[in-house]
């Protein structure tokens, strides 16, 4: 019998104990589609951000990289701002903590 049979999907990646990894792919593949088409809208490349940046083309190429999890906050704010935007990071109470 299958034990995910009426649970959530939120509920298998806990169980699996591969939320915190999925979530954190999900959010920067979206930032990095994000930035992409800020890009494109104001015809900035690559070597363009970096510059404003004041970084190497590398950094830019990591920001705008699906895959990598692993960017600071520092670098993603420095990117944004380079680009007339900003980051903003919240917390929000897990779903089973939501009513504690």
């Amino acid at each position: 019998m299958n034990k995910h049979i009426g649970s959530d999907f939120d509920d298998f990646l806990r169980e699996e104990d591969i939320a915190e990894e999925v979530t954190a792919a999900a959010l920067k593949r979206v930032i990095a589609w994000q930035f992409a088409e800020i890009m494109k809208s104001q015809q900035v490349t690559k070597t363009a951000l970096a510059e404003r940046m004041q970084t190497s083309r590398t950094v830019v190429t990591r920001v705008l990289d699906r895959d990598d999890a692993g960017l600071t906050i520092a670098t993603l704010a420095n990117a944004a701002r380079a680009l007339g935007q900003r980051v903003e990071v919240r917390l929000v109470p897990e779903p089973e903590h939501a009513h504690a």
